[in-house]
């Protein structure tokens, strides 16, 4: 018990009742027809991605709450409203709210230790995110019919519900699916508890770590910072990063590269051991994986290209 309580049932219990919070929300703005309200803050943005108010407001809920944020998206997904592009789209376009929703943990954790780094450092994470945003505008245009719902200023007077109606609505909703969050999210979390305690990600995340072929453009120094980050958690290569800076061992840019390499490299991993879990008590397993999937290597893609334009332009000053 002293294993299965704090490490099975209550994570299961704190991610389970997340999810449920979140449904309750989502399914109480749709109740109330909130959604355009809502999606009002990201009208311009959804309007030239072709993109529907559900997603725009997925996109505001986004700045407090990713649990509520997809489950908006995987109701809007199961009754049909949004098509699966839309869906894939949606959950990236998601990316910028989610930054911020990070923002002052990652600011006030990292500017103590590397000082003027921590502005170069949360700049480009803060470009790639808004970069992100871009590109899914694009391919809404690109990809996705003309959307004339979006756009709508004002939902018809008609058909209002009180909030005590939103409210009897929304708990019926949770009640059907309570058992198919359960069904899926308890296996998938049992399952990588379990790779987890044999050790799997551990293995994964030192083999990438100490496979540094692909980082021989690194210097040696930075080398240790990126292994820890990658092997333990952000705040031990940002203390590795402030001694290596107090000696004058690394400078600002340096470290920077070396916290932005293992931050590729060590999210991808943790997304799979933290995020997959709970994604699949709010999508299908396949979807779950599908968009966590999407979501990394876009990320990654994007944080890769601002990095190197930003060292690249900064070589040629």
């Amino acid at each position: 018990m002293s294993t299965i309580w704090p490490q099975i049932i209550l994570p299961i219990a704190r991610i389970t009742g997340f999810i449920i919070l979140g449904l309750f929300i989502a399914s109480f703005i749709e109740s109330l027809n909130w959604t355009h309200k809502l999606a009002a803050f990201a009208r311009p943005l959804i309007k030239r991605g072709h993109l529907s108010a559900l997603t725009g407001a997925s996109f505001s809920v986004a700045f407090f709450s990713g649990v509520s944020a997809n489950t908006i998206l995987a109701e809007a997904y199961d009754k049909g409203q949004i098509s699966k592009r839309e869906l894939v789209l949606a959950n990236l376009f998601n990316s910028l709210p989610r930054f911020f929703l990070h923002l002052p943990t990652v600011f006030f954790l990292t500017a103590p230790l590397i000082k003027f780094g921590a502005i170069i450092y949360v700049g480009l994470t803060f470009t790639g995110a808004i970069l992100q945003t871009i590109l899914v505008v694009a391919l809404g245009a690109f990809l996705l019919p003309p959307n004339n719902e979006a756009p709508r200023e004002q939902q018809p007077a008609k058909n209002k519900t009180s909030v005590k109606e939103a409210f009897d609505k929304s708990l019926k909703r949770l009640n059907k699916r309570i058992f198919k969050i359960l069904k899926f999210l308890i296996p998938v979390y049992l399952g990588f508890f379990f790779l987890n305690k044999f050790g799997i990600f551990s293995s994964m995340e030192h083999y990438l770590a100490e496979s540094g072929f692909f980082l021989s453009w690194l210097n040696p120094k930075a080398l240790g910072i990126v292994l820890l980050h990658v092997t333990t958690e952000f705040s031990a290569g940002l203390a590795a990063a402030s001694a290596l800076l107090a000696d004058n061992s690394l400078t600002y840019n340096e470290v920077v590269v070396a916290l932005l390499v293992g931050n590729i490299l060590s999210t991808p991993i943790r997304a799979i051991r933290h995020q997959l879990p709970y994604y699949t008590g709010i999508y299908t397993p396949r979807l779950a994986v599908l968009l966590v999937a999407a979501s990394q290597l876009t990320r990654a893609f994007c944080l890769i290209f601002v990095s190197v334009v930003y060292f690249g332009l900064r070589a040629m000053l």
